[in-house]
């Protein structure tokens, strides 16, 4: 199961018309990222739940095939959670061992090496792992002797302490996992669910794994990701279908969604322009998110999301460090 029902409100306003799954990095929807790295091990029966923006979802995935996996969908009028999502779609889920995986990253770690770990421990439940040497705010996973034994807060930038363990967001679990999952509400797996099964003495395995994991929740986040992955390929910038660039314009490191326009002399410097942008003759930018100021004209902006301001018919984002 691919979880992708989240508003996303930190990539504001990427995500005024679809949701963080369907953003598109290097002219792939993020999810199919995830639909391709599930079928790569052979789960290529996949349920989607869908709550905002539903529809983008649905355009980016297709019936899956292009991606080389079989999907169903499954919408939640209601948002319910990591776990609540679970139990909206236990009747999808069939009775044997399942994956759920977040709808929101990129990475080759070793799946079947996780399976393998979840069979020894023979564990309820298997979360991979990674270790966060940069100390990034992700919560802290705690493990004693291979297994899972609660979940802490953020780490410190103290670097003489252990190397903290944080959840990829990728996991293994049992059928007999919806015994511990409340039925018909909203609930999160890490605060309502595991602990509870490690209360009751229920092994939680942890997996810790090695490789590469991109998890692309706020736009700094997704640009300097777009960007790393460019590097690797010996590219400079992300362009879009039917994007126009003048000779004379200076684009460098920037991300362009599709139908994008930058007109004579405009300088462009690690910035990201959604749809249907255009950015005039010597207009110059840094380190921004532009959007169509249409698009979210008379809109409220989510309460986490960052601030803006109209600029002619472009409504413009600061990024900030």
């Amino acid at each position: 199961m691919i979880l992708s029902a989240g508003y996303g409100t930190r990539l504001w306003p990427l995500t005024e018309d679809r949701t963080k799954p369907a953003i598109p990095i290097l002219g792939k929807p993020l999810v199919g990222y995830v639909a391709e790295y599930l079928g790569q091990y052979g789960c290529n029966d996949i349920v989607v739940n869908l709550h905002h923006r539903p529809e983008s979802v649905r355009a980016a995935l297709g019936d899956g095939s292009q991606f080389g996996v079989h999907l169903q969908f499954i919408e939640e009028p209601q948002i319910l959670g990591t776990s609540g999502a679970l139990d909206n779609a236990r009747h999808l889920l069939g009775d044997d061992t399942f994956v759920v995986i977040n709808g929101k990253i990129i990475t080759d770690i070793d799946l079947a090496a996780a399976f393998e770990t979840h069979r020894q421990r023979r564990a309820l439940a298997t979360l991979v792992l990674l270790e966060n040497s940069a100390r990034e705010r992700f919560s802290i996973v705690k493990t004693n002797d291979g297994f899972i034994t609660g979940f802490g807060g953020m780490p410190t930038l103290d670097f003489s302490d252990a190397v903290p363990l944080m959840f990829t967001g990728i996991q293994i679990l049992e059928p007999e996992i919806f015994d511990y999952i409340p039925k018909g509400v909203f609930s999160h797996s890490t605060t309502d669910v595991y602990p509870r099964a490690i209360a009751e003495g229920k092994p939680i395995a942890a997996h810790i794994a090695a490789g590469h994991w991109y998890e692309l929740s706020t736009i700094r986040r997704y640009l300097e990701i777009t960007v790393t992955l460019l590097a690797e390929r010996g590219e400079v910038n992300s362009l879009g279908n039917g994007c126009y660039v003048s000779a004379t314009a200076a684009v460098d490191q920037s991300i362009l969604w599709d139908n994008v326009v930058v007109e004579s002399g405009a300088r462009l410097q690690k910035v990201i322009l959604a749809d249907d942008v255009r950015v005039t003759a010597g207009e110059e930018f840094e380190e921004v998110v532009i959007v169509p100021a249409n698009l979210v004209a008379g809109r409220p902006a989510p309460e986490k999301a960052l601030k803006g301001d109209f600029r002619g018919n472009n409504f413009v984002v600061p990024i900030p460090r």
